[in-house]
C-alpha cells in the first residue's frame, strides 16, 4: 500500500472511494506518525481515540452511500478552536484544563462534512507571536532544517503547529487562524499552502478571541486544491457570529481552472522593502514571469499608506486583545491564584497565568485605550487602517490579484531574535496589511533558498474574491513543481 501519509487530500479521497483503504486505515497511519514526530511538540494534546471512533463512523457512511465532502479526512485543529469535551488551552497556562461544553462552529462545519481530529495542534499563546515560542507548552519545532545544519528552526506563527504538522505529514491538513499573518507566515517557512479567506468568511464563534475585527480562520494543506476543498467545508454563514457574512460558499476547487489569460495581475511598488534578501526578490520575479507565461498582465500598483500598517496593527491588535482577555480573571473559569483579597486574586492570576509576550500586548493595548491616549493612538490608527483599505481598493481597479512575497526571510533559528521584539514583528510586514483591509490572502510555496528553506508567495485579493486566488495559486503551484521534503520526512518514509 501507498505510504498514506504522503497522500494529499484530493487523492485520499479518491482512494477512500476506491476502497483502496479505509477512513481507519488513513487515520491509524498518521497516529503511527505522530509518534514518530513528537520531538516537532506540533499537538498539545493528541486524541487518538476520537480519531479512530470518527474514522470508523466515517467507513459506515461510506459504506452507506452517504459520505460527506471531506469523509475521512485525519485534520490538527488548532487549540484556539473550542472542542467540546477536549482540553483547548489557547497555549496558555491560564486555560490549562480547560474542556469546552462546545464546539466552535468551523470544527462542527468540518465534522458535519466527515473530519477526523488527530488532535489539538500548538500554537504562540493565545495566537500571539511570529515563532511558536510563546506557547506555555514549548517551542514547536520546524520539520525542515539548513543544509549541514542541525540547529532547530521555527515553523512560524501563531499557527506553527499547525503549519509544522501539516508539513512533517503528522495530519492531511489542519485549521489556523490569521490576525497578522498567522496563516501565510508559517505556511510559507514550513513550505506547505495555507489561506486566510476574507473577514466574514468563517465564523469566529467558539474561537479564542486575540484581536476580534482582525482575527479570521483558515485551512493549512500541501496543496492549493487541498485548501480549496478545506475552505469549503470551514466556512459559511453563523448567526452566532454577528461579523459572520450571509454569503453562498462556491466550490473553490472547481473555480480552479488553470485559465487566467488577460488576468491582471498587480505588483506593488512599496512591497521591495529596504534589506529584503535578494532571494526572495528573485523568487517574487519567478511568480511575476510564471503568471505572464500564463497569459496574465503584470501591472505596476501603488499603496501609499503600507509603511503605516505596522504600527497601526501593533496599536489595534493590542488594544483589543487588552479588552479581550479581560475576561481571564480567576472567577468565572481557567487558573486561579488566590490573594489576600479580590484585587490581588486579579494580579496573581493574571501575572502567573500570561506569558511574557501576552502580558507584553496587554499592557500596551491598555495604554493605547487609556484617557488621555485613546484619541492619540487608537482613533488615530482606526483612520489610517481606512486609508490601507481605500489603498487597495483602488489598486483593485487596476487589477484582479496583487502577488508579494509571504515573509521577508526563510525560517530563522529558534531563538534568533526573541531579544527584539520590533524585530519579531517584522515578520509581519508583507501580511498585516491584509487583515486591516480584511482581504482574502493566500500563500504557497514556490523554491528553495540556498540553505534549502522553503520561500512562499502571497496572493492578495478583493473582498470574497478567493476563486479567483485559488485559481491563480493553482497556476503558480503548477509552474514552481514544489516538491521537495523535509529531511526528516524523507527518512520517515
Amino acid at each position: 500500500m501507498t505510504n498514506l501519509t504522503h497522500l494529499t487530500i484530493e487523492q485520499a479521497l479518491k482512494g477512500l472511494e476506491k476502497k483502496d483503504f479505509t477512513a481507519v486505515e488513513l487515520t491509524q497511519a498518521h497516529i503511527d506518525a505522530m509518534e514518530k514526530f513528537r520531538s516537532l511538540n506540533a499537538y498539545i494534546v493528541e486524541t487518538p481515540e476520537i480519531a479512530l471512533k470518527q474514522a470508523a463512523e466515517s467507513d459506515k457512511r461510506r459504506a452507506g452511500g452517504k459520505a460527506g465532502l471531506i469523509d475521512g479526512i485525519p485534520l490538527g485543529i488548532k487549540d484556539l478552536f473550542c472542542t467540546q469535551g477536549v482540553q483547548t488551552t489557547a497555549a496558555s497556562k491560564i486555560l490549562e484544563g480547560f474542556k469546552p461544553e462546545y464546539e466552535s462552529t468551523v470544527t462542527s462545519n468540518l465534522f458535519r462534512d466527515g473530519a477526523v481530529m488527530l488532535g489539538k495542534t500548538n500554537l504562540d499563546e493565545f495566537a500571539m507571536g511570529s515563532s511558536n515560542t510563546t506557547s506555555a507548552f514549548g517551542n514547536v519545532i520546524n520539520p525542515w532544517k539548513r543544509k549541514n545544519d542541525n540547529t532547530d528552526l521555527v515553523p512560524g506563527g501563531s499557527s506553527g503547529g499547525s503549519s509544522a504538522a501539516v508539513a512533517a505529514r503528522i495530519c492531511m491538513g489542519a485549521t489556523g487562524t490569521d490576525t497578522g499573518g498567522s496563516i501565510r507566515q508559517p505556511a510559507a517557512f514550513c513550505g506547505i499552502a495555507g489561506i486566510k479567506p476574507t473577514y466574514g468568511r468563517c465564523s469566529r464563534w467558539g474561537v479564542v478571541a486575540f484581536a476580534s475585527s482582525l482575527d479570521q480562520a483558515g485551512p493549512f494543506a500541501r496543496t492549493v486544491k487541498d485548501n480549496a476543498l478545506l475552505l469549503r467545508s470551514m466556512a459559511g454563514y453563523d448567526p452566532k457570529d454577528s461579523t459572520s457574512a450571509d454569503r453562498p460558499v462556491p466550490d473553490y476547487a472547481a473555480a480552479m481552472t488553470g485559465n487566467i489569460k488577460g488576468l491582471k495581475i498587480g505588483v506593488p511598488k512599496e512591497y521591495r522593502v529596504e534589506g529584503m534578501p535578494a532571494e526572495i526578490e528573485k523568487m517574487w520575479q519567478q511568480g511575476i514571469d510564471w503568471l505572464k507565461s500564463a497569459g496574465a498582465e503584470i501591472v505596476d500598483v501603488s499603496l501609499p499608506h503600507t509603511k503605516y500598517a505596522l504600527p497601526v496593527y501593533y496599536i489595534i491588535a493590542p488594544a483589543e486583545a487588552s479588552s479581550n482577555l479581560a475576561r481571564y480573571d480567576g472567577v468565572r473559569y481557567g487558573k486561579r491564584v488566590t490573594g489576600e483579597n479580590l484585587k490581588d486574586m486579579y494580579q496573581k492570576t493574571r501575572a502567573q497565568g500570561f506569558g511574557e509576550e501576552v502580558r507584553r500586548r496587554i499592557l500596551v493595548g491598555t495604554y493605547v485605550l487609556s484617557a488621555g491616549y485613546y484619541d492619540a493612538y487608537y482613533i488615530k490608527a482606526q483612520r489610517v487602517r481606512r486609508l490601507i483599505y481605500n489603498d487597495f481598493m483602488s489598486a483593485f481597479e487596476k487589477c484582479d490579484v496583487l502577488l508579494t512575497p509571504t515573509a521577508p526571510s526563510a525560517a530563522f533559528a529558534i531563538g534568533e531574535n526573541e531579544d527584539d521584539p520590533v524585530k519579531m514583528y517584522l515578520n509581519d510586514v508583507f501580511t498585516v496589511t491584509g487583515n486591516l483591509a480584511g482581504l482574502p490572502g493566500l500563500a504557497l510555496p514556490a523554491g528553495l533558498d540556498s540553505q534549502g528553506l522553503p520561500l512562499g508567495l502571497q496572493l492578495l485579493g478583493r473582498p470574497w474574491g478567493e476563486e479567483t486566488l485559488f485559481n491563480v495559486a493553482g497556476v503558480i503551484e503548477k509552474a514552481a513543481n514544489f516538491t521537495a521534503l523535509p529531511a526528516s520526512v524523507q527518512k520517515a518514509a
